[in-house]
């Protein structure tokens, strides 16, 4: 397949086709970056206010949280980087009608997965909250906050999809300037909502769901008139086009695969939780808190994987692979190497992080046992990360999955043979190495990195 002409490149994909790569690549990761570590604020902001309700209501909403983080990195990361896949594929092509086409597939996948978020988790997640623990007023409060968030799960899906559209053209600032700019306008409105204001009594533990879908809702809105006012590289068309399995499989293909890479880092870190939890609630408090550093990890690593995904995508769809597999290579370094030096000073200093959520001398050292010999490996977890994000710009999602599934199976099936909570500290350690390893022939090999996946046909 030949390059398409350059004058069916308007400037911003041009730019992602020509400009310095190393240059290109941080230009685009400090806005994203600073999007997924917001995102990532605005649901400690909401636990944040809501524990002032009371430790029933911190309970409760603590079993929401996951679900609602499950969701977010699914829509975003997942799905999402199918979208973004996609459309840069496109648009490095030269087919900037085709990526306008691509916007109504992100919203109408948005919409389905949203409606089918909203029925499994009203049916099913009073059920779930049980199986986790919760119970009395906790179990109620955790019931009233997932049923009003979730009944707008379709409000998550479609802010995401669209943040997603956008971020596949290159635009990384108006997300920026949404998510950081909806962050601010939360943290007098979820007081607002939750306490309420003179005669406004508030509506409690709503009220922070409240807060949460109005945030989605606008910016949801700035999102859609942005791409359908034709604002910026895509210009869809003002009614939906006749949609085909075909283009959908585009999106769907690679956000499928995805979605099972991105569970597993919260199945597993649940999985093992269960084992810690064997050696007392102090020891899981420890653990927890060294496992939040791990989750801090994955909004930094997308920030630096979603740009890969970008330069990869579109130079493939332009048939420039070698720009691409450059671009890759210094993208996992980047990664590999910021998380490696948090994971070292975690390591060498882990008392600090650990201090600064709890002073039980149990939990502090268990947690500090879990830095120690989890921290030094965190660099393989970076790479993993960014390796993934690579693969969503290549289509060949194959080994990144085989990359998560073992790292799963390493981290549970150590955690089963462990007597020790070194033990099982040890099998995590290792599993994030082989999710970082396992990956790598996709570079190694330029697997993917020869020609576009994606045919010139609708």
């Amino acid at each position: 397949m030949t390059s398409a002409p350059a004058h069916l490149h308007d400037p911003r994909t041009a730019r992602l086709l020509q400009a310095p790569i190393l240059e290109t690549l941080l230009a685009l990761s400090g806005p994203n970056a600073l999007v997924m570590l917001t995102q990532a604020a605005v649901s400690m902001l909401e636990v944040f206010y809501l524990a002032q309700l009371g430790l029933d209501v911190l309970a409760g909403v603590s079993e929401v949280f996951p679900l609602v983080a499950l969701v977010s990195a699914i829509s975003t990361g997942a799905m999402g980087g199918g979208i973004v896949s996609a459309i840069a594929r496109t648009l490095g092509q030269g087919r900037r009608g085709d990526a306008g086409d691509l916007a109504w597939y992100a919203l109408v996948i948005a919409i389905t997965l949203g409606l089918t978020t909203t029925i499994l988790v009203l049916v099913a997640g009073r059920t779930f909250y049980v199986a986790m623990g919760a119970q009395g007023e906790a179990l109620d409060a955790a019931v009233a906050y997932s049923n009003f968030v979730f009944s707008g799960a379709i409000l998550i899906w479609v802010f995401n999809a669209l943040l997603s559209v956008l971020r596949g053209t290159g635009n990384v600032t108006l997300p920026m300037l949404v998510v950081c700019g909806g962050a601010l306008l939360l943290i007098p409105l979820s007081p607002l909502l939750i306490f309420g204001f003179k005669s406004f009594h508030g509506l409690g533990v709503t009220g922070g769901a409240v807060a949460l879908l109005l945030y989605y809702a606008g910016g949801s809105a700035i999102f859609a008139m942005h791409i359908w006012r034709h604002k910026g590289v895509l210009t869809p068309t003002s009614h939906i086009p006749r949609l085909t399995f075909r283009r959908a499989y585009e999106i769907l293909r690679v956000g499928g695969l995805s979605t099972l890479v991105s569970a597993s880092t919260n199945i597993t870190i649940a999985i093992t939780t269960g084992f810690v939890g064997q050696h007392g609630a102090a020891a899981v408090a420890g653990y927890g808190a060294g496992a939040r550093l791990e989750f801090f990890l994955v909004p930094l690593a997308f920030g630096i994987g979603g740009p890969i995904a970008i330069l990869v995508s579109t130079n493939i769809g332009a048939s420039q692979p070698k720009r691409a597999l450059t671009a890759a290579w210094l993208g996992v370094g980047i990664a590999a190497g910021i998380t490696e030096l948090i994971g070292l000073a975690a390591a060498m200093w882990p008392q600090i992080w650990i201090g600064a959520f709890t002073h039980d001398p149990v939990a502090i050292t268990t947690g500090c046992q879990y830095l120690r010999q989890a921290g030094p490996f965190f660099g393989f977890f970076g790479a993993g990360f960014a390796l993934y994000c690579a693969a969503q710009g290549t289509g060949r999602m194959e080994l990144p999955l085989l990359g998560a599934f073992v790292r799963s199976t390493l981290a549970i099936g150590g955690g089963l043979l462990a007597a020790s909570l070194g033990g099982i500290f040890l099998s995590v350690a290792f599993g994030m190495a082989m999710f970082g390893l396992t990956a790598l022939p996709n570079l190694l090999f330029r697997i993917g990195f020869t020609q576009s996946p994606t045919r010139k046909t609708k």
